[in-house]
């Protein structure tokens, strides 16, 4: 465990995805999902945290382990052709993590998640936030489309709007 991990996330907390991620980006981050979801039927949910705290921050949780938990606490994996995908930003850390329902991770793979993520990191690292996040949702998007395309009874299983913690 690190001290200056756990510095980072006691000092930066929630106050800062919140004044990142106002009610303005999160709605317009909710309509790109709900655009980019007509283009395929699968499932895209964004979330972001703030930082770690408690047993999480503690037991020196990675970003990645996190992200699994929140994929599935959020049900995420509960999609009819295991499309779901998972777009988690762990402020704190600025770690960026996509978590792929097994449907659609059998064609992308590891590393065509990571390049997702290391496009949306470089943005974020230039202060963009809010267009690194419809970027890396556009990008996951396309992947979708190729593999499942709409379909006439393609239905909006998992909410668009994107959830803070």
């Amino acid at each position: 465990m690190s001290i200056k991990r756990i510095g980072k996330h006691l000092i930066e907390h929630r106050w800062r995805a919140r004044r990142i991620f106002t009610k303005g980006v999160l709605a317009r981050i909710e309509r790109a999902i709900r655009a980019a979801e007509a283009t395929h039927s699968g499932q895209v949910r964004f979330v972001v945290e703030g930082a770690l705290d408690g047993a999480p921050l503690f037991r020196n949780q990675a970003a990645r382990h996190r992200a699994l938990d929140v994929f599935s606490h959020l049900r995420i994996w509960d999609t009819e052709h295991n499309n779901g995908v998972l777009i988690y930003l762990l402020l704190a850390d600025r770690d960026v993590e996509i978590i792929a329902d097994r449907g659609i991770d059998a064609h992308v793979g590891g590393e065509g998640w990571r390049k997702i993520c290391r496009e949306m990191e470089t943005t974020f690292g230039r202060g963009e936030f809010e267009a690194g996040v419809i970027n890396g949702i556009e990008a996951v998007s396309r992947e979708l489309a190729k593999h499942f395309p709409p379909g006439a009874h393609s239905r909006n299983e998992l909410p668009d709007k994107p959830v803070v913690i």
